[in-house]
């Protein structure tokens, strides 16, 4: 539910309209309220508590952080920090998590039947979409692995077994691109020393989807392997992912040599600040993404 706002006043999100904006479950909400301090940051008395949009910014930085990779308490710190806004009406799409499907996958992987968990990913994925099974299966099984592996000290493995599928179901769907509509593949990066890259091969498997070719650089792209492919193959887009600050450096795209026609430069992570890259198009979610790359190969 939503609290419509007087003109000047903001709009406040009850649990489950956020949870559905951020395709997280309500209880994963409270656990990072009750655990990180990541709530609602106002409250009346005899009301329920209600989400204003900066907190709405710091649950999205939170969940962005965890499914790239990010331990929930490291998340949780840089969320805190986050000073921005959500506009309401830039979340287009609502998901709701399956949490039956996502409960069966973390039995799975306890008992590492990793053979399962291939089987329902491939079929979640069939019939869904990359980019509905990424939100309503994927993201919100990564927070719960993490939550439980930082509540126990226990349970690495499964993360790492988990990432590791992820890619080789993705992978096997990038593979499957045939009769692409694109002639000049777009390129994906990871910029400088970024080592968390599932959401970038998420992105590679949604173009697919949509008939797009790409070209994948993966993580830890230097500039020179980015500038130099660039030159080599003319992309009419390039994706740069940067989870964290310090990897995301304007002069990465910048300064990238000059081709014709110029790719579109689509920057992608919660590393990029948007007052410094107001010369390039900066995406949140996996659907914003995909929509930003289609104009620019003319779908």
């Amino acid at each position: 539910m939503t609290i419509r706002a007087a003109k000047g006043e903001e709009e406040l999100l009850t649990v489950a309209a956020v949870a559905r904006r951020l395709g997280v479950a309500p209880a994963t909400l409270r656990t990072w309220d009750r655990r990180y301090g990541l709530g609602p940051s106002t409250h009346e008395a005899g009301e329920h508590r209600r989400y204003c949009p900066a907190d709405l910014s710091k649950l999205m930085m939170m969940r962005r952080l965890i499914s790239a990779g990010v331990a929930p308490s490291d998340a949780a710190e840089q969320a805190k920090k986050s000073k921005g806004t959500v506009k309401l009406e830039k979340i287009i799409r609502e998901f709701e998590v399956r949490e039956d499907v996502v409960a069966g996958i973390k039995r799975a992987l306890e008992a590492f039947d990793i053979a399962f968990v291939e089987e329902t990913l491939r079929a979640e994925l069939d019939e869904h979409g990359v980019e509905e099974t990424w939100h309503e299966i994927i993201v919100p099984a990564l927070i719960e692995i993490g939550l439980d592996w930082e509540e126990s000290g226990q349970g690495i493995e499964i993360e790492h077994a988990f990432s590791e599928t992820l890619k080789k179901i993705f992978r096997e769907r990038s593979n499957a691109c045939e009769a692409p509509v694109n002639g000049h593949p777009v390129v994906l990066a990871a910029v400088g020393e970024e080592q968390h890259s599932l959401p970038l091969h998420a992105l590679e498997a949604a173009l697919c989807e949509l008939g797009i070719k790409t070209h994948f650089l993966g993580a830890r792209t230097p500039f020179e392997a980015v500038a130099a492919t660039v030159s080599r193959l003319a992309p009419p887009a390039v994706f740069l992912w940067a989870l964290l600050p310090h990897n995301a450096q304007v002069e990465f795209y910048r300064e990238l040599p000059m081709v014709r026609p110029a790719p579109r430069i689509v920057l992608g992570g919660p590393g990029w600040d948007p007052d410094e890259c107001t010369d390039a198009s900066l995406v949140i979610g996996l659907g914003a993404a995909c929509a930003e790359i289609q104009r620019a190969v003319g779908l």
